[in-house]
């Protein structure tokens, strides 16, 4: 709780909030920092499995042979060890990254990484249109955190036939994604059988990590960049965005999307 005053209707009063924290976390491998984001401290393990998997450290869950948590007076370290292939592999690519919330791409060294091929995702899953509106109300009733404070990101995970069944938060929009991720990976579910959905803007960065993970839908609350829908058009990605009660915008490969008849959405 943080102390503060509410200043309403010309009449001031003090208030106590709930406030998210956000802490430095640095990302270690095999003794060496990779990366230092500004995160919320919960699902920690999940968060490094995910930036893990979708920063191309490792390419499963397995060759993170070790993994612990260690707080410390100025943040939280991530001390990972990996197999020797990824260890060797890291040490071919060291790039260091400083990203604060929000900076999904500070410290790559070049530009053609910002903008890398994607891996094409594979076709199959198919939603109702029904189940895409529902996605975004449905991941706004798993928020506990964002309940208390206002202040953090959401990412989740929708089954067909199910709805949301799981949900990271974070005061980042890509931290919230990558824990997300990691989650999927630690408990052994395919991203494949479902689609993600996201309480923020789509940026380029949040296709890719979609694209990475395996995952062929993104649904967005807010509206993507012109890059983020050039780059889920490459990677036969369905790119729905603005989606609220009443409907969406769908803005790439669309036929992943039916009406309650069982047909495609045009």
């Amino acid at each position: 709780m943080m102390r503060g005053t509410a200043m309403r209707d010309g009449a001031s009063a003090p208030v106590h909030r709930p406030i998210p924290e956000e802490v430095p976390v640095a990302l270690v491998y095999n003794g060496s920092t990779q990366a230092v984001m500004m995160a919320t401290p919960h699902d920690l393990a999940d968060f490094a499995l995910g930036f893990s998997l979708t920063e191309g450290i490792v390419t499963e869950a397995a060759q993170i042979r070790d993994l612990e948590v260690l707080p410390h007076s100025t943040g939280i370290e991530i001390r990972m060890w990996l197999s020797p292939g990824r260890a060797a592999a890291l040490a071919r690519r060291r790039r260091m990254m400083s990203g604060p919330v929000g900076c999904g791409l500070c410290g790559i060294d070049s530009l053609e990484e910002a903008t890398r091929p994607l891996p094409r995702v594979r076709d199959g899953l198919q939603l109702k249109r029904a189940e895409v509106t529902r996605a975004v109300a449905e991941l706004s009733s798993m928020q506990p955190l964002r309940d208390r404070t206002r202040a953090v990101h959401g990412a989740g995970f929708l089954q067909p036939g199910h709805g949301v069944t799981l949900v990271r938060e974070d005061v980042g929009r890509h931290n919230a994604l990558d824990k997300l991720i990691g989650a999927l990976a630690a408990g052994g579910t395919d991203a494949t059988a479902g689609a993600f959905v996201i309480t923020s803007r789509v940026s380029v960065e949040m296709v890719q990590k979609c694209a990475i993970a395996g995952a062929s839908v993104l649904i967005a609350v807010s509206a993507p960049t012109a890059l983020a829908v050039r780059q889920a058009g490459e990677a036969g990605l369905t790119l729905i965005a603005r989606t609220r009660d009443d409907g969406f915008d769908t803005f790439t490969h669309p036929e992943r999307i039916k009406d309650g008849d069982g047909l495609h959405v045009a």
